[in-house]
């Protein structure tokens, strides 16, 4: 009886400091008769550690991405504490796509299949480059597995996509990658 007593004090502690000590997911705004809610995204943090979203949006390389993170609804998603692992296509990955790719998928009615594509690029937990493979395989976020291969001691994914930079960031890391990956 003693045992239960404790874990369950235990357990107890453990679900008021959670609470105690996290951060509001979103805050609401009033000005007369308006009031705005807004998420994660919103939450000021430490400039020099940004968080993902901060990152992209701060990087022009990776203004594409951050339109289609925006269209499809994940700007909050990927704000949240994590930590993930983006696979960020750079906008040279984009316009490799075959032409009108990109508008088509940007359009409100093929949300599904935006979210699909970008939950392709992202890993729940982080995978430093040094821990990564040869024949390794992520689960990504939209339920499909990526494929890391070692080319020249290099990590690839999927064959074909090679990372041409890596940043940390405060709720995971980012990996700027040379193509886009499509789920099959």
């Amino acid at each position: 009886m003693k045992k239960n007593n404790f874990v369950l004090g235990l357990l107890a502690f453990a679900v008021v400091s959670c609470v105690k000590n996290e951060p509001a997911a979103a805050e609401s705004k009033v000005s007369g008769s308006e009031m705005t809610v807004v998420g994660q995204e919103a939450v000021k943090d430490d400039v020099s550690n940004p968080n993902i979203v901060q990152l992209a949006a701060g990087n022009a390389d990776l203004s594409t991405l951050v339109t289609a993170v925006k269209a499809a609804g994940l700007t909050t998603s990927l704000s949240n504490a994590g930590p993930f692992t983006v696979f960020a296509p750079l906008n040279s990955a984009f316009e490799k796509l075959p032409a009108g790719t990109v508008d088509g998928l940007l359009k409100p009615d093929q949300a599904d299949a935006l979210s699909d594509v970008l939950g392709y690029h992202t890993y729940v937990g982080v995978i430093k480059e040094e821990y990564m493979s040869d024949g390794q395989t992520l689960g990504m976020v939209n339920g499909k597995n990526i494929k890391i291969t070692m080319v020249d001691g290099k990590p690839m994914i999927n064959g074909k996509a090679r990372i041409v930079a890596t940043v940390p960031a405060s709720n995971g890391i980012v990996y700027a990658i040379d193509e886009v990956l499509l789920p099959e």
